[in-house]
Order: structure tokens, then C-alpha cells, then sequence
């Protein structure tokens, strides 16, 4: 039998910027994602998040989509600009009542809400005074993770501070893919500090407002292998994991910043010293408070080869990517969550585990029948599954798994170009089609176990 736990958490995910719309709508304010995606040439399509897939009017439909999935809980973000416009100061009341609304919503549907503080849209206002590169935010972080658990903690147990800080850092500040653009690799490192720092201080702050609340954060993890067995390889693959994924788990687990890779970090020249000024007396030992739940989001590993020597000089590759990419043109590979899930285990032995995000984006769109057969996203499904499974056997405590995405969305940079839904969205008429992996989705679910099958 290929059952899943009793009380395994099935649900779905969506962020706030990507779904929402409503842009200017009841006194939000703007975000670093509305002023990127105004800029000429930030966007691959040109569009911006203005209407999404109008989730603000639409979430009622939205969550009677969740209900015939079946799916026992709905992660979802809030947008800091809705709730504090400015980033700080008064409440607009109208946007914590949207909230408010989808949490008891949500609760009749009986599906459990888990909330994400921070998935990505800062309020352009604390962007103006240095965003995540000044540490003023740190604050205003925890006042706003203060101000949203007083209001829902009263309906919501389960809280995820930040979305994947790796982006939040490196894509933000660091090479310029994503708002607000920067191209400053001192200041992607303090704004990953900062990240990490306010999620620490934000943890005790929700566990004064929640009763039985469960918080964590989610990390996006790239399980690595080295190309070869050269040693150049080897160091690459070193490299790799400790700037992609050791420099945010290491400090969320009491084990400090790796001094390999601050070490890179300099040789590189993206600080001066092994010093590091952002850090300062208490922040390290703050960035460790102890969570209920680690969150992963997991789509392709990396196959890492040296760029220091000549291909010609380097050790023939013993490691080959597998044929199948998705349309972001990452491999297909399941076996490395399995892995991924076994070293967390080992190297950090979180309390719990969810898969906060898995999916694959592929363009399928309705047939002439008006069937969304999307094959290649239903085979994802599967043998993801099947690799969450196979952790589970081997002794990880995984408790859930959410599907990227519940509906097609805007993709950031990508604009509308990248579809993750499990249903598909006509942008133009913003109709819902359940996608043949969304049905699926609801067969594994219904029997909390992978024998099913799709009709032909």
C-alpha cells in the first residue's frame, strides 16, 4: 500500500501578489512588485499584477475550487502593503478585513488556514528608506507580524514568516532578476540577514498572540551533486550548497553563518572581510529561535560543475541531467527530494516538515473538449509524491504537502508567460478549469495515497 500518514496535511499554495489583483483597490498600498513591474523591461511579457487572477473579488469561487480538491488546509500570503500601506503605523482596517474574511471563509469550507507574513511584495514606502539592506525593517517587520496574528491568531494556528529568503536576497539584491532590482552583492547579504533576523524576532511575537501556534519558515532548497568526482567539482558542489542552502539553514538551527562559505564570500570580493558588519551582539542566537515546522519548497536539484578550469581539463562527468525540463527549463528529477528530505532530517532534525511548494510549470491549455490534459505535470505529481513518500518510510517527519500552485498566476519576472496551476485560469475571462493533475490532486487526497488513476 502507498498510504500516507493519518493525519497527513494535504493542501495547496498561493502568494497574495500573484493571485490577488486589486491592486489599488480599498487603500493598499504600493509594493516593490507594483514599481518593478512598471519598469520597461523588468517583465518578460511586459504585464504586471494589477488584475492577477482577481482573487480579491473572486476567493469565494476560489475556495469552493480548494473544497472540491479536498484539500484539508490553503497556504496563502498576506500582503504587508494591505494591511500597513506605509509598511508601519495605523491598520487599513479594509484590507484585514479581506483577511479576516478568507480565514472564515476558508474555516466553513473546513479547510485550515496557514498564513504567510512575507511573500515577497515589501511596501514600496520601506523600499524608499533601504528595504531589507537597513535594519529598520527588521522592525517593522515584527510590528507588522504583531499587528496580522492579533487579528487572525484568534482562527489561525499555523504562521510561515518569510517565502524563501535565498530570493528574497539573492534575486532582489543580488544579480537584479527580481524587485527591487539591486545589483549589490554586500547588500543581498545584510538584506539576508535582516530576513533571517526578523523572522527570529517575529517567531516569540506570534507565540504571544496564537495559542497552540505553530511557526516556521520556508526555505527554497537546491539539492546538489557534484558533475564529477574531480575535486574542482567537489568544491563547486561545496560552494554551491553552502551559498544556496547552508546560508539559511545554518543560522535557523543555532549553527551560525558557515565560515566556508563567508570565506567564498570574500575571496569573491562581495565583502571585505570575514567580518561581517551587518551582524551585530545577540542577532545570531535570535535568528535561531526554535520553530515548530521547517517549510521546503523543492522544484529541481543541481548538477554542479567547476567554472575554474577548462571543460578540456576537468574530469569527465559522471553525473547527467535527465531529458525532461519543465518551461522554466528546470530538469525533472524526484529522486533528489527524497535525498534533500534525508539530510534535513540528518543534518538539522527539524520537528516537522511540509513541502510548502512543488510543482512545475508546462503551457498545456484546454483542448477542443475543453480537458486540460496536462501529462507531463501529472507525471511530476506522481513521482514527487512518490519521493515524499519514500522519505516518510525512511523516518523524516513529514506532515504535509502543499501543490504550486492551486491556479495559474503571475510568475514574477516571467509575467503570465509560466503556468503552475493545477487549474488553469483564461486570463481574459478569468474562468477556472481544473486541470486533469488537478484531478489527480483530489483523487490522492480523497484516499490519502498514491493507487489512483485519471480516466483517459
Amino acid at each position: 500500500m502507498r498510504q500516507f500518514p493519518p493525519d497527513f496535511l494535504w493542501g495547496v499554495a498561493t502568494s497574495a501578489f500573484q493571485i490577488e489583483g486589486a491592486t489599488q483597490t480599498d487603500g493598499r498600498g504600493e509594493s516593490i512588485w507594483d514599481r518593478f513591474a512598471a519598469t520597461p523591461g523588468k517583465i518578460a511579457d511586459g504585464t504586471d499584477g494589477s488584475v492577477a487572477c482577481d482573487h480579491y473579488n473572486r476567493w469565494k469561487d476560489d475556495v469552493e475550487t480548494m473544497r472540491w480538491l479536498g484539500v484539508k488546509s490553503y497556504r496563502f500570503s498576506i500582503a504587508w502593503p494591505r494591511i500597513l500601506p506605509l509598511g508601519r503605523g495605523k491598520v487599513n482596517q479594509a484590507g484585514m478585513d479581506f483577511y479576516s474574511r478568507l480565514v472564515d471563509g476558508l474555516l466553513t469550507a473546513g479547510i485550515e488556514p496557514m498564513v504567510t507574513l512575507y511573500h515577497w511584495d515589501l511596501p514600496q514606502a520601506l523600499d524608499d528608506k533601504g528595504g531589507w539592506t537597513a535594519r529598520d525593517t527588521v522592525g517593522a517587520f515584527v510590528e507588522y507580524a504583531d499587528e496580522v496574528s492579533q487579528v487572525l491568531g484568534d482562527r489561525v494556528s499555523k504562521w510561515i514568516t518569510h517565502n524563501e529568503p535565498w530570493c528574497i536576497s539573492v534575486l532582489g539584491y543580488g544579480n537584479g532578476e527580481h524587485a527591487p532590482g539591486h545589483k549589490n552583492w554586500s547588500e543581498a547579504l545584510a538584506a539576508a540577514h535582516h530576513v533571517l533576523l526578523s523572522h527570529g524576532q517575529a517567531v516569540s511575537v506570534i507565540r504571544a498572540n496564537v495559542k497552540k501556534a505553530e511557526v516556521g519558515i520556508t526555505l527554497n532548497l537546491c539539492p546538489a551533486q557534484p558533475a564529477s568526482p574531480s575535486a574542482e567539482d567537489q568544491d563547486a558542489c561545496r560552494a554551491f550548497d553552502g551559498g544556496f542552502n547552508r546560508w539559511y539553514l545554518d543560522p535557523i538551527y543555532g549553527k551560525g553563518y558557515p565560515q566556508d562559505v563567508i570565506a567564498d564570500h570574500v575571496a569573491a570580493g562581495r565583502i571585505a572581510s570575514e567580518k561581517l558588519d551587518f551582524v551585530r551582539p545577540g542577532d545570531l542566537e535570535a535568528m535561531a529561535a526554535p520553530t515548530d515546522f521547517l517549510g521546503v519548497n523543492y522544484y529541481s536539484r543541481g548538477i554542479i560543475r567547476s567554472d575554474r578550469i577548462p571543460e578540456s581539463q576537468n574530469a569527465p562527468r559522471t553525473v547527467h541531467a535527465e531529458p525532461e525540463k519543465t518551461d522554466m527549463d528546470w530538469e525533472v528529477y524526484a529522486g533528489a527530494l527524497t535525498d534533500l528530505l534525508l539530510r534535513l532530517k540528518k543534518d538539522y532534525n527539524p520537528k516537522r516538515i511540509y513541502i510548502t511548494e512543488n510543482g512545475a510549470a508546462y503551457s498545456t491549455g484546454p483542448d477542443a473538449d475543453g480537458r486540460v490534459r496536462d501529462t507531463k505535470r501529472v507525471h511530476y505529481l506522481r513521482t514527487h509524491l512518490e519521493a515524499s513518500l519514500d522519505a516518510i518510510k525512511q523516518g523524516v517527519p513529514l506532515a504535509g504537502y502543499f501543490a504550486w500552485s492551486l491556479m495559474d498566476n503571475f510568475e514574477w519576472a516571467w509575467g503570465y508567460q509560466k503556468r503552475f496551476g493545477l487549474v488553469f485560469v483564461d486570463y481574459a475571462t478569468q474562468k477556472r478549469i481544473p486541470k486533469d493533475s488537478a484531478h489527480l490532486y483530489r483523487a490522492v487526497v480523497a484516499r490519502n495515497g498514491l493507487d489512483v488513476e485519471l480516466a483517459a
